[in-house]
């Protein structure tokens, strides 16, 4: 299956800048994550037909553009079941059907396969397909899954990470051979990379954990602990993701946190 990706800029805290979106078919295509409109992204789809269109998940800087090119190219418009009031207000645009784990969205060079891959966000999606690029063995489209470099970001309230974590661990299962990320340069070691991903949580965990049995109780003095680097224009995302820990830690009986102060368990 052919795949097209178009490096959007877009207004994101990605350290990039840029969302990439994806076009997977020579036609009849699949568009994923259209996060803006861009002369370059109009000149790839004028290549094709898009008869659908999709986004791994519903940050603003994903889906900047699903309703202009849904009307551009009256292309079917998908979101995960459940999720639709969710995406109509993130995207403006009423879904035409929804997807679970397993779905399949035609397109003129075969089958893409919808993917969960919850944790950054509750909805948020991958896509299996053939890969030409890879002597036609399967890669996933993973949004905000995975990055090449440095770690995503799994805050609270949204982010879930016992969800994250499973889901990199389920990826790894897979063992496929080429990532493609909504940030940063393609993943062609996808194993080491979530390995890596799954490591940096832990490690964060640890220290998270250790914090609140060291002494600290409220958010901003387990960050202070946890992280060992100047905060300066992230520290509500840092905040965000000790609370995700804290959360995890607190169902699997580790600490005791009731939304304000954590304690031992």
């Amino acid at each position: 299956m052919d795949c097209t990706r178009v490096s959007l800029s877009v207004a994101t805290r990605a350290p990039t800048g840029q969302t990439a979106a994806y076009v997977l078919g020579s036609d009849g295509a699949l568009l994923v994550d259209p996060a803006a409109v861009t002369d370059t992204l109009d000149e790839t789809l004028a290549e094709r037909t898009v008869d659908h269109i999709a986004v791994t998940h519903h940050h603003p800087d994903h889906v900047g553009a699903v309703e202009r090119y849904a009307a551009a190219h009256d292309a079917t418009v998908w979101c995960r079941y459940g999720r639709a009031a969710d995406f109509e207000t993130a995207t403006g645009v009423e879904p035409d059907r929804t997807f679970v784990d397993g779905t399949t969205i035609p397109t003129a060079d075969g089958d893409v396969t919808v993917v969960d891959t919850p944790g950054h966000a509750p909805e948020h999606v991958g896509f299996r397909f053939t890969d030409d690029d890879a002597g036609g063995t399967p890669a996933y489209l993973v949004g905000d899954l995975a990055v090449a470099a440095g770690s995503v970001v799994v805050g609270a309230p949204q982010g879930d990470m016992r969800a994250y974590v499973a889901s990199l661990r389920r990826l790894w299962a897979r063992n496929p051979e080429t990532l493609y990320p909504a940030h940063g340069p393609v993943i062609a070691d996808p194993r080491e990379t979530c390995a890596r991903l799954i490591a940096h949580r832990r490690d964060r965990e640890d220290r998270v954990r250790d914090a609140v049995h060291g002494g600290a109780r409220t958010v901003g003095d387990i960050t202070d602990a946890a992280y060992e680097k100047d905060l300066s224009g992230v520290r509500d995302m840092a905040e965000a993701t000790v609370i995700a820990h804290l959360e995890k830690l607190a169902v699997e009986g580790q600490v005791c946190w009731d939304g304000a102060e954590a304690t031992p368990a």
